[in-house]
């Protein structure tokens, strides 16, 4: 605890908030991150904010690939519910933990993987950001084949992940387990072969535009309309 009162009033209930429930925790995903290289976290919350800016009004939402569930408060701005899974129980089993504390509500995490079927149910909408680029080509359209089961007709799908064009750019560390980078082309073939449109978006820093796809970081592709 600290001190009690602040010196201007508009700061105390700051303060009350921060002795009542103490400081916020980052899972373990994202604590290493901000340990490691912070202005990354700006990077991720800006990819966050984007899906939840494009999935805005949608009931309810599916993440696949969610992680330490960094991104879901952010999307929750947005949306009404969301379902999360990720196939790594440790990191499921901290999240739902410091959700609770925080009195997150309209989300459910599960452990899931989705190469091995959809989710059962049908969403409005589904995202996974950093997670093809981990999923071998020989397993690409499972992955893709499973979430579009996972969604309605009318669903609404956004990939998010590096740019192969600027991959020799990147550290050590964020090429790890990266076996199937995407460029703006073939992000927009493969989400193409499920969707019936597609808009691709650079990001590069915490800026998503519209601008020359080679010099983006970062990509965003956006599948409206199952085939």
């Amino acid at each position: 605890m600290i001190g009690k009162r602040t010196k201007e009033f508009q700061n105390q209930v700051q303060i009350d908030t921060y002795n009542q429930k103490g400081p916020c925790q980052l899972g373990p995903w994202t604590s290493y991150i901000y340990r490691t290289d912070p202005r990354h976290l700006g990077f991720l919350l800006a990819r966050y904010k984007f899906v939840g800016k494009m999935l805005a009004g949608k009931e309810n939402v599916l993440e696949v690939g969610c992680g330490d569930a960094f991104g879901i408060p952010v999307v929750l701005q947005q949306v009404a519910t969301i379902h999360a899974i990720d196939f790594e129980s440790l990191v499921l089993d901290d999240a739902n933990r410091r959700l609770a504390h925080e009195g997150v509500t309209g989300v459910s995490l599960a452990l899931h993987d989705i190469i091995d079927g959809p989710v059962g149910k049908k969403f409005d909408a589904a995202y996974s950001l950093d997670v093809i680029e981990h999923i071998p080509c020989s397993q690409e359209d499972r992955f893709m084949r499973n979430i579009c089961a996972s969604l309605l007709l009318q669903g609404v799908c956004i990939i998010g992940t590096p740019n192969l064009d600027a991959e020799k750019y990147s550290s050590p560390a964020s090429k790890e387990g990266h076996v199937n980078l995407k460029s703006a082309t073939t992000l927009r073939e493969l989400i193409l072969e499920y969707f019936h449109n597609v808009f691709i978006f650079s990001m590069n820093d915490e800026v998503v535009h519209t601008g020359f796809y080679p010099m983006a970081h970062y990509l965003l592709g956006v599948g409206v309309g199952l085939r």
